[in-house]
Parts: C-alpha cells; sequence; structure tokens
C-alpha cells in the first residue's frame, strides 16, 4: 500500500490534484486497524527477508509504504503508527540526506501555476522554454503536467532554476514556510531534513530510495536516470549508515517508468522496486515492478477493503470480459 502521509492538524486542503494523496490521521487510525483485523500486516524487514529467500510471506500479507518524505510522516503520521505498533517503509528523496530545508520543485511549480494570472506566458530557464495560456483549473493542471514532463528531461538544479524562473516572470511568490513542528504549511510541504529522518529510522521505520529529486525518470536521459536512482541509495546509505534496499519509481504510474528505467534499481543493488497501481492479494509480484494500491483521500473504507482484497481488481477483469 502507498501513502503519502497525514494532513497536519491546522492545514486546509485547497486542492484534490495537490492534497489529495494526504488522510487524515484519524482516517488512517481507521484504515490500519481495518488492516490489523482482517489481514496479517508484515514489516519492511519480513518483506525484505521474503525478497530474499529467508522467510515465506504469511496468507494475505500487507506492507505498509509511504512515498516522499514529507515532515508530516514524522509528526503527524508516525503518532499514529506507533500506537497502531506497526512499521512502514518510508521512500524519501536526496534531500532527506542533508540539513537544508526544501520542498519538491512539483509541488512548488503547481502553486506558481494554478495562481498565476490568467493568459499567456513564456518562461526560458536552464535550456527549456515553456509556454503557453493559463486559464481555467483544468487547463492549469494541464500546462502543469506537460512542464513536469519537460523539466524531468533535465537535472534538478536547472529544473529548481527554472521554477525559481517561473515563480518571478507569473509574479507569484512562494510561501515562505517556517522550518518547525508548529507551522502546519512546513509540515505539509517540507521535506525531511536529516535528524527527522534519523529521528523516524530510530522510531523503527525503514527507509529507502526515491530518486533525488523526484523527477518523472521515463523522460530523463538513461544516464540522468542512472545517476538519480543509484546516488540516493548511496547517500542514504552513507547519512544512515545502514542498508538501503528498496526504491520506489516516483509518481510510480505506468507512463512513470520504461523497461530500460525498471531495470535500473537492479542494476543500483536495490533488493526490490516499488511501483504505485495495481496492488492487491492475488497480483503477482515482480521484484523490480512491485505492484501498490494508492490511498488517496477520497478512498472510502470500503474501497479500500476492496482494493487490498482484491475484489476490485477481480471486479475490473469482470467488467473487462464482459
Amino acid at each position: 500500500m502507498t501513502y503519502h502521509g497525514v494532513l497536519p492538524r491546522g492545514y486546509a486542503p485547497t486542492d484534490a490534484t495537490l492534497d489529495g494523496n494526504l488522510v487524515s490521521a484519524k482516517v488512517l487510525r481507521t484504515q490500519l486497524r481495518l488492516l490489523k483485523a482482517n489481514y496479517n500486516v508484515i514489516s519492511p524487514d519480513d518483506a525484505l527477508a521474503w525478497r530474499e529467500g529467508r522467510a515465506e510471506l504469511p496468507c494475505r500479507a500487507v506492507l505498509l509504504t509511504c512515498d516522499d518524505g514529507l515532515v508530516n510522516n514524522l509528526t503527524d503520521m508516525l503518532p499514529v503508527l506507533l500506537q497502531e505498533d506497526l512499521r512502514c517503509l518510508f521512500f524519501v528523496t536526496g534531500a532527506s540526506a542533508g540539513d537544508q530545508p526544501a520542498t519538491l520543485w512539483y509541488e512548488d511549480l503547481f502553486l506558481v501555476f494554478r495562481s498565476a494570472p490568467t493568459g499567456e506566458f513564456e518562461i526560458v530557464s536552464g535550456g527549456v522554454a515553456i509556454r503557453g495560456r493559463l486559464g481555467s483549473l483544468e487547463l492549469r493542471r494541464a500546462k502543469w503536467w506537460d512542464a513536469v514532463k519537460t523539466l524531468s528531461q533535465i537535472g534538478a538544479e536547472k529544473r529548481l532554476s527554472f521554477v525559481r524562473e517561473a515563480s518571478g516572470r507569473l509574479k507569484v511568490s512562494l510561501p515562505q514556510r517556517a522550518r518547525g513542528a508548529d507551522d502546519p504549511s512546513c509540515r505539509r510541504f517540507g521535506l525531511l531534513t536529516l535528524p527527522e529522518l534519523r529521528g523516524l529510522a530510530a522510531a523503527g521505520m525503514t527507509i529507502g530510495a526515491h530518486t533525488m529529486s523526484h523527477p518523472l525518470l521515463s523522460q530523463m536521459p538513461l544516464d540522468l536516470a542512472s545517476d538519480e536512482v543509484g546516488d540516493c541509495r548511496a547517500m542514504l546509505e552513507a547519512a544512515l549508515q545502514t542498508r538501503v534496499w528498496a526504491f520506489a519509481y516516483p509518481f510510480g504510474d505506468a507512463a512513470s517508468v520504461t523497461p530500460q528505467v525498471l531495470a535500473i534499481p537492479q542494476q543500483a543493488g536495490y533488493a526490490a522496486a516499488f511501483l504505485n497501481f495495481g496492488g492487491g492479494l492475488g497480483v503477482n509480484l515482480p521484484p523490480y515492478a512491485l505492484p501498490r494500491i494508492h490511498v488517496t483521500s477520497e478512498m472510502s473504507l470500503a474501497e479500500l477493503d476492496a482494493h487490498v482484497s482484491g475484489f476490485h481488481a477481480r471486479l475490473q477483469r469482470f467488467a473487462g470480459r464482459s
């Protein structure tokens, strides 16, 4: 299963595209209790032992994972996990191996595109030119996603420069978020720093890699994609002084990977790699394309159970044959 974190208390969701991957602490606790009552929630250590052939999975096994490494993973999600006595595999970017506060570039870009004045625009930076028209929210989302695909073709520093240029050209100031657990905006958008990441690990959670800068790997030159995957593991292992054995593909849908991208994690020394779709009991488990159920704020408890049990997938297959 894939979570992305917990909505911090005091933060009001503003957009389904931006905040729809986060659930409330209450919803998370309810979901975890359903899983504990009806399935065998295994630890990341159990999953690794299975992957390496040292143990078998129990019947109806479910693994909890969480992507991106937002501050709320520590401040808002971890307490619920500990109260329910569960362990989770947290996938973080290379930013969390350092001490400097950071945010996800594509979320910042979304904020810029959403708030920019209506009209034609052109932004040129880092050898990339993006132009078009901003109007309805639907049009802004489409233009933003086109920009994500284009900017994933270049390196991380040029990508960040482009976001700064876009902020200036479109006259949208990105929020100045106070660093600290008391700021809901920081807990929502900020990425874990190394001391915070160590706190997560010290609490019994397992840390996995999610690339250096969260690009859309399918759009990158293969050499840059390989660096994003391999350098993240090396940096996290050096910072945490422990093995980083698991990798999650950024965005994780079918369009985010290619056969060449799927080969990179094994070459980089990971024991397993995770996608973000296709999960549920009864599915195939290729070690470097492990499927997961993507949990969203709109998913009801019954829908979650249907996805985990495999009923949803079976229903889709039946509908496709009829």
